[in-house]
C-alpha cells in the first residue's frame, strides 16, 4: 500500500505535474491569439494598472511604531463612520435607498410550484421542491410593508426601546421585519436556528421579550416545546400566510399572521406616529452561539451598523444599484445582515435563496429543475469557505471524472492562469473555453465573491479566483465589530491574508508574551489583534465582570475590542491571522502548540473534510478526531481491499494508521514542528453540523462538546492515563 497511499496523497494536483513542454505549446497558441487581440485590450482594460494596484501600500501605521494603529490610507486622518452626511440611523437609510430607486426591485422569493418526495436508492426520502420565477418586492413596497408591519406591532403593544426577538429562516420577511423595528426603535433581538432549545430559551428570556416573529416551520419544529419556559412570551406572529388558526399553542399567547398585523398597523387610527431612533441607540442584540458556553448577547447601535456598512461597501469596486446580491446564509449572522444592508443603501436587489436550493445540483432542487443561482444570476454573493470547499470539492470530482484530454485542458488552462493573475493579467480565451461551465455553477454573472466567517484555506481560494472568474475578497471581523475589521482588496490575488484594515476601523497589535508574538518581531510585527473605531459594539447584554473586559475604550473616547485572535501586518498594511490565543496548548515538555494552526493546516489534506487538534498539557504529544471524505476513503478502501462499510471503515484500525500516514506526510510538506503533529487519531463516522452540537453555526469547533463527546477515545489514545 505504500505506494497507492502516497499516490492518493496527492490529489489532482493541479500545478506540480505538469509536462513544461506542453504548458510551453499553449502559452504559445494562447500568444498568438493574444497578439492579435492584445492591443486593443490593453488599452481597454487597463492591465498595467492591475498590478501596481495589487502591489501598492494598502495601510500604514499612524503612530509610526510597529503596533500599529494600522489604518487604511483612505482614512489616515480620522476613520469614517457613514455613508451619506445625515444618514445616521438604519431607518434613514432605507429611507433615503426608497426615496432614491422607488420603482426598482428590493427583495425578491422564488414561488414554489410543488413539492415532491424522492425515494434514494437506500431506501431513503428526500424532499424536492420545483420552484418558479422570482416575485419581486420594490423598493417602495417594502418600505411601505416595513412602516405597516411596524404600526401593528405598536398597535399590538410593542414599545419603543422594549425587545422584540425574530427567529426566523433568512427570506424577505426577515429584512421587512427588521426595518420595521429600525423605523419604531423596537431592538431586535436575533436568535441562529441551530441554536439549541436551552439557549433559545436563555435569549428570550434574558431580553425579556413578550413578542416574538417566527415562520410556521421553527414554530412547530423548535419554539413551541419551549414556550412554557418562556413566561413573559404573549405574543407570535408567524410570517406565513398559512394556517391561520395555531390549535395546541399554551393559553395566553396569542398568535397572529404577519400580514393580519400589516392590516392592523394600515388602519388610519393606527398610524402610530414614529418614535424615531438616535444614533446610539441599540438596533440589534445578537446571539452569537459562542464556542465556550451560553450565547452572549451583542448590543449592535444604529451607529455601529452604519460604520460597517460604510467600510464595507467602500471595498467593493463599482456597487451600485445594477447590482444583484443573493442571500441565503443566516441573517441572525453579522456577515449577511450586513451584506444585505450594504446591498439596501445601494439600491442593489435582493433574490433569497437557501444553501438546499442554491445551485441546480442542490439538494432539494428536483433534478432537470433551477437551482436559484441560475434564475436570479446573481453578480455579489457572500460565502462561508465551507460551502466554497463543497464547489472545489464537487468541481474537482467532476474534473477527475473528465477524459484525459479535457482534464489535461483544464489543468493547463488553471497552470496558464494562475501564471497570468500574477502578473496582473486576464485570460479571457480560457474563461471563454474552459472556465465558462464552472462559473455557470453560480449563475455566470458573478463579479464579487465575499468570504467571511473562518479563513479560507489558500487552495480554495485560488480555486475560486481561477475558475469563477472572479475575485473572492476575504474579510475579517466579528460580530463584536459589527462584521467589520478588514477586508483584502479585489485585486489582491495573495492568499491566506485578510486585507487592510477598512476605512471605518483602525487595528493594533498587542504584545502577547505568553505565545511569544511580540510588535518587535521581525521581519513583521505579530501580536493579539485589538479593533477600534465607531463599529465596535456598546458590550454584551446584561453581563458584568471578565467578559466585558473585551471592550475598552481609549482616552479618546473610541472604543476598542480585544478579539483574541493573533495577526501579523506585512509591510503592505495588510493583516494575516496566525493564531488563536485560546487555542493555545502547553504540551508536558513546555512546546506550546496552536490547535486552530495545526487543523487549518490538516484541513488542505483532500482526504480530511473536517478535524479537530486536541492536546493534554500532561501529555507529550497532539492527538485528533478527523471527518474523512467519504468518497477519498472508499477510494483508499478499495485500494487496501477492505469491503467494510462506513461505519466499520472508520471503526477500523488498519484504515486509522494509514490515513495517520496521509496526515503525517501532508503535515510534513506544510512544515510542521514535529511536536504539532498528531501522533493518534479517531476517525468519525459521523459529520460534524451545527445540529450536533459539536460546531457552532458558522461551523466553527466547539472544543468543550466535542471532548465530551470523545471523552473515551481521549482516554484510549492518551493510553488509559
Amino acid at each position: 500500500t505504500e505506494h497507492h497511499v502516497s499516490s492518493l496523497n496527492r490529489p489532482m494536483k493541479l500545478k506540480e505535474d505538469m509536462n513544461p513542454l506542453l504548458l510551453q505549446v499553449f502559452r504559445s497558441v494562447v500568444w498568438v491569439y493574444s497578439v492579435i487581440t492584445f492591443i486593443p485590450w490593453y488599452f481597454f482594460s487597463g492591465a498595467g494598472n492591475n498590478l501596481e494596484r495589487a502591489r501598492r501600500i494598502k495601510a500604514r501605521s499612524v503612530s509610526g511604531h510597529p503596533a500599529g494603529p494600522y489604518r487604511a490610507v483612505y482614512s489616515q486622518k480620522e476613520l469614517v463612520a457613514w455613508l451619506h452626511p445625515g444618514v445616521d440611523t438604519l431607518d434613514k437609510m432605507f429611507e433615503y435607498a426608497a426615496k432614491r430607486f422607488p420603482k426598482r426591485d428590493c427583495l425578491g422569493t422564488r414561488e414554489v410550484l410543488s413539492e415532491e418526495d424522492e425515494r434514494q436508492p437506500n431506501g431513503k426520502i428526500f424532499k424536492k421542491v420545483i420552484l418558479g420565477n422570482y416575485d419581486w418586492l420594490s423598493y417602495e413596497e417594502a418600505y411601505q410593508a416595513a412602516k405597516c408591519f411596524g404600526s401593528g406591532l405598536a398597535a399590538l403593544n410593542q414599545k419603543p426601546h422594549c425587545n422584540i426577538a425574530i427567529f426566523c429562516e433568512t427570506r424577505a420577511e426577515w429584512i421587512v421585519t427588521a426595518q420595521a423595528c429600525f423605523m419604531y426603535n423596537f431592538p431586535l433581538v436575533t436568535l441562529y436556528a441551530t441554536l439549541g432549545p436551552v439557549a433559545i430559551a436563555h435569549g428570550l428570556n434574558e431580553t425579556e421579550v413578550t413578542h416574538i416573529i417566527t415562520s410556521k416551520d421553527l414554530l412547530q419544529s423548535r419554539l413551541k416545546a419551549i414556550l412554557c419556559d418562556v413566561p413573559r412570551l404573549q405574543y407570535i406572529i408567524v410570517v406565513d400566510s398559512k394556517p391561520t388558526s395555531w390549535p395546541d399553542i399554551p393559553k395566553g399567547i396569542m398568535v397572529y399572521n404577519m400580514d393580519t398585523v400589516k392590516e392592523m398597523g394600515s388602519r388610519p387610527d393606527n398610524s402610530e406616529c414614529l418614535s424615531r431612533p438616535e444614533t446610539s441607540d441599540i438596533a440589534v442584540i445578537m446571539y452569537t452561539s459562542g464556542s465556550t458556553g451560553i450565547p452572549k448577547g451583542v448590543m449592535i447601535s444604529h451607529g455601529n451598523l452604519i460604520a460597517g456598512i460604510t467600510g464595507m461597501a467602500e471595498r467593493i469596486p463599482n456597487l451600485n444599484e445594477t447590482d444583484t446580491y443573493i442571500g441565503y446564509l443566516p441573517l441572525a449572522h453579522v456577515l449577511e445582515l450586513s451584506a444585505e444592508l450594504v446591498s439596501i443603501s445601494h439600491g442593489c436587489r435582493i433574490g433569497y435563496s437557501s444553501p438546499q436550493t442554491l445551485a441546480d445540483q442542490s439538494t432539494k432542487i428536483k433534478k432537470g429543475s433551477k437551482g436559484d443561482t441560475s434564475v436570479l444570476k446573481p453578480t455579489l454573493m457572500a460565502a462561508v469557505p465551507e460551502i466554497m470547499d463543497r464547489i472545489y470539492k464537487n468541481v474537482m470530482t467532476k474534473v477527475e471524472e473528465m477524459s484525459k484530454f479535457q482534464r489535461t485542458l483544464f489543468v493547463l488552462a488553471y497552470n496558464y492562469k494562475m501564471e497570468q493573475i500574477s502578473k496582473g493579467y486576464s485570460t479571457p480565451l480560457c474563461d471563454r473555453l474552459v472556465f465558462k461551465r464552472v462559473r455557470a455553477l453560480l449563475g455566470g454573472k458573478t463579479r464579487v465573491l465575499l468570504s467571511g466567517g473562518a479563513p479560507l484555506s489558500a487552495a480554495t481560494q485560488r480555486f475560486m479566483n481561477i475558475c469563477m472568474c472572479c475575485p473572492v475578497g476575504q474579510g475579517y471581523g466579528l460580530t463584536e465589530t459589527c462584521g467589520a475589521g478588514t477586508i483584502s482588496e479585489f485585486w489582491d490575488y495573495s492568499t491566506g491574508r485578510v486585507g487592510a484594515p477598512l476605512v471605518c476601523s483602525e487595528i493594533t497589535l498587542k504584545d502577547w508574551e505568553e505565545g511569544g508574538y511580540y510588535s518587535t518581531d521581525k521581519p513583521n510585527p505579530r501580536g493579539e489583534i485589538l479593533i477600534g473605531g465607531p463599529n465596535v459594539t456598546m458590550g454584551y447584554y446584561k453581563s458584568k465582570g471578565k467578559i466585558q473586559d473585551d471592550f475598552f475604550v481609549d482616552k479618546n473616547g473610541q472604543r476598542w475590542f480585544c478579539t483574541g485572535d493573533i495577526g501579523e501586518f506585512h509591510p503592505d498594511g495588510c493583516l494575516k491571522i496566525i493564531d488563536r490565543k485560546k487555542d493555545l496548548v502547553k504540551l508536558q515538555a513546555g512546546e506550546y502548540v496552536s490547535l486552530g494552526k495545526v487543523e487549518a493546516v490538516l484541513k488542505n489534506c483532500p482526504l480530511i473534510d473536517n478535524i479537530c487538534a486536541y492536546a493534554n498539557s500532561d501529555q507529550s504529544y497532539v492527538i485528533s478526531f478527523v471527518v474523512p471524505n467519504h468518497k477519498q476513503l472508499m477510494a483508499l478502501a478499495e485500494q487496501m481491499q477492505i469491503k467494510d462499510s462506513w461505519e466499520e471503515l472508520c471503526n477500523n484500525s488498519q484504515m486509522e494508521e494509514v490515513v495517520l500516514r496521509i496526515i503525517t506526510e501532508a503535515a510534513i510538506t506544510a512544515k510542521l514542528e514535529r511536536f504539532e503533529i498528531p501522533k493518534k487519531i479517531r476517525l468519525s463516522a459521523e459529520p460534524w453540523t451545527p445540529e450536533t452540537g459539536l460546531v457552532t453555526d458558522a461551523f466553527k469547533l466547539k472544543r468543550k462538546e466535542l471532548k465530551t463527546h470523545y471523552q473515551e477515545d481521549i482516554e484510549r489514545m492518551y493510553g488509559g492515563k
